[in-house]
Order: structure tokens, then sequence, then C-alpha cells
């Protein structure tokens, strides 16, 4: 069994949770999120809390548990507080644009890169930073890893797109003729 798994989670007030067909529900201040629950796992909403029970002993059953309660809390966090991810662009040139749901990037290719966010993502720009802001933790970490991947930094100058809270290591480069 997973010890992540045991933890029930707690029902916040004002977030609705509804668990039908293997289907999790859940509906919150901020908006409303649903997943497939895997076979290997059964949910018991009761009392305020959400458990997730292994439904058989198999090495397979506790990790599917406890991923099953972590992505369930994810959900339950999202629906009332949402998630943000910043990102960093650092680059002699290198520029965004926001412009209604469109970003667009000047990374220094010989065209500019423009890019659609996600239903459910909103971005805020603020010169060479980048917040991204959503309630699905799982499409605004893909949302910010394709973004990334347009310019990854690299590490003699750090140039490119990096998350905020990323450490680039850097390179020393060459050394001049003595």
């Amino acid at each position: 069994m997973s010890r992540v798994g045991k933890r029930p989670i707690p029902i916040p007030d004002g977030v609705k949770v509804a668990y039908e067909g293997r289907q999790l529900a859940v509906k919150g201040p901020r908006g409303d999120l649903s997943r497939p629950i895997h076979h290997d796992v059964e949910l018991s909403i009761e009392d305020g809390f959400i458990r997730v029970l292994p439904s058989g002993e198999s090495k397979q059953a506790g990790a599917i548990q406890g991923l099953t309660r972590t992505l369930a809390a994810n959900m339950i966090t999202g629906v009332t507080q949402g998630f943000e991810r910043a990102l960093e662009i650092s680059g002699v040139g290198y520029r965004i644009n926001l412009k209604s749901n469109v970003l667009t990037f000047a990374l220094g290719y010989s065209h500019p890169i423009v890019y659609k966010l996600p239903d459910g993502i909103t971005a805020s720009v603020d010169k060479s930073r980048v917040v991204l802001s959503g309630i699905d933790k799982e499409l605004l970490g893909m949302t910010a890893a394709t973004i990334r991947g347009f310019r990854k930094p690299e590490p003699y100058k750090g140039k490119g797109i990096k998350y905020a809270d990323e450490g680039i290591r850097r390179k020393v480069g060459k050394s001049g003729a003595k």
C-alpha cells in the first residue's frame, strides 16, 4: 500500500465532489474539473473526506493508489486556489507579446513563434517574465514545458526560456590563447 495514498483528502467548504461511473468530478469557486479513475482503485467520499482504496493487493494497485490520491488532491487545490508557473526569458532581442489568448515570441530565429494558449490557461506578461495560471496542474505543466521547449536555456550565456525557479549550470567556455 502507498503511504501517500492512505492519507484522506479533506474537502473544503464550497467544493462539490461527485464520483459516478469511474469518473471523478470536482466543482469549486474557480471552475470544475473531471478525470477518469483507474480500475485498480476505488474512491470513498464520506464525512468531508475523499479516501482512495486499492482494489487488490498488487504492487501496481499501491502505485495507482498514490497517483490517484495526488491527482484528486491537485484537482481540489486547483478549483479552490489555482496553480501558477512562471517562466523567464533572457537573451538580447528575445521578446514576448501577449494579444488576447496568443503569445508571440521573438527568440532569435528567422521567424516569430506564435503559440495559442489552451483553454483554461491564462498568461500575464511583464517584460521578460511570463506567468501562466490555471486550475488544471497537468495542463499548466504541459503548457509551460511546451513554451520552454521553444528555446531551452543554453549553458554558456544562459540565453533562452527557463522556469523562474530553475538553476542553470553554467559552463566556462573557451579560454583565450596565451
